[in-house]
């Protein structure tokens, strides 16, 4: 109820991934100002927001720019409504969701040695400490990590031989969306009115 009662919406963020309350101020039909910093460009389109370098100079310039454009030429709230419903979905994000935990699980399971299994674990775990050690740029710190790397990876393979994978209980997989809508549905029906 508030951002409906509004034009314009500040975010001053110094850091941010993804900033759902400049997509909801959006969707609220506000012009957004916001610190250009992180993921926030990717968000909206450009006639939707005004980015700011992230100091207080721009940040006002682009203030007193969105107040004008708002003045001279207002933005149809109810069309940027559509707009980002169009543009978003809690299904889609799913979907893409589900889409990058199988491209890792499928580049992981590559790396590993697809299905044949001819990688080994020391294979692995070489490349692993090549990884830590590159990531750091080499050097001590570099070296320190894919050390550590090890130490860990030999702790796993201990509690492994301990406590080996295949005598743990798995838990059933319950969660089909297609059985959630279902039951949901016959819970609701099955419900008294009030």
């Amino acid at each position: 109820n508030v951002l409906v009662q509004r034009h314009v919406f500040l975010n001053c963020s110094l850091t941010e991934s993804f900033c759902i309350a400049i997509l909801e101020a959006a969707s609220a039909g506000l012009l957004v100002v916001s610190t250009n910093v992180g993921g926030v460009p990717e968000v909206l389109p450009p006639d939707m927001i005004c980015l700011a370098n992230p100091n207080v100079p721009d940040l006002v310039h682009q203030l007193k720019m969105a107040i004008h454009r708002q003045e001279t030429d207002p933005m149809d709230p109810w069309s940027m409504h559509k707009r980002i419903q169009s543009m978003y979905s809690w299904e889609r994000v799913a979907k893409e969701t589900v889409q990058v935990y199988k491209s890792i699980s499928a580049r992981d399971s590559q790396e590993r040695g697809g299905s044949n299994g001819t990688t080994t674990t020391s294979t692995i775990l070489w490349n692993r400490m090549l990884c830590y050690y590159n990531a750091l740029d080499g050097g001590i710190a570099g070296m320190v990590v894919a050390f550590l790397s090890v130490i860990l990876t030999t702790w796993l393979l201990v509690i492994e031989y301990l406590q080996p994978e295949a005598i743990i209980d798995v838990v059933p997989d319950l969660w089909s969306t297609t059985s959630w809508r279902h039951d949901e549905s016959e819970e609701r029906k099955q419900r008294p009115r009030e």
